[in-house]
């Protein structure tokens, strides 16, 4: 409603308040009434819905080292940090608390790109029937960070025969 529009219904009320049984602020009251529901029916501009941006993170974690690849859902590069990128010493690589500093910085990464939910797929050492130690860490930094979890996946690969292993028919003697 426009303010003229407004000050013509306001001169129509204050006539019929003139004419007797109808009083002044009962008058101004309805027209108040009037303007709250015209204002309240016109949709909010400031709503918006957030997309939720997903994103895969591959972790291969063997007991030498811990390798994070985020990826988008089409398989584009966002990020990629490994154990050496944070610590200089080669002994601590596969260490939980290396795993912790990898964590921290793919969040900033992926909080510039906006992206809130993730999908896991931790890798381990091909026959190896437990990931490394840095693995767990990671995912724990990840959910506190603030990310949304929606699938973790164990994506280890296993042999099916193939190529005799080394050490001989005895067995590898220490």
């Amino acid at each position: 409603m426009n303010k003229e529009d407004t000050k013509k219904e306001v001169k129509l009320e204050e006539e019929k308040v003139k004419k007797p049984g109808i009083k002044i602020k009962e008058a101004k009251e309805k027209i108040e009434i009037k303007e709250e529901i015209s204002i309240s029916e016109a949709p909010l501009k400031s709503e918006k819905k957030f997309k939720d941006i997903e994103a895969v993170v591959h972790i291969y974690t063997s007991f030498n080292n811990t390798i994070v690849h985020v990826t988008d859902m089409s398989g584009r590069t966002l990020s990629k940090i490994t154990g050496g990128m944070v610590t200089k010493h080669s002994r601590l690589k596969a260490n939980p608390t290396i795993a912790m500093f990898i964590a921290k910085r793919i969040e900033e990464q992926l909080k510039e790109l906006k992206v809130n939910s993730l999908y896991v797929r931790i890798r381990a050492k091909t026959g190896n029937p437990a990931p490394g130690p840095g693995a767990q860490a990671l995912i724990k930094s990840l959910s506190r960070a603030g990310f949304k979890i929606i699938n973790i996946l164990d994506t280890t690969r296993y042999p099916r025969g193939g190529p005799k292993k080394k050490g001989g028919r005895r067995g590898r003697r220490v």
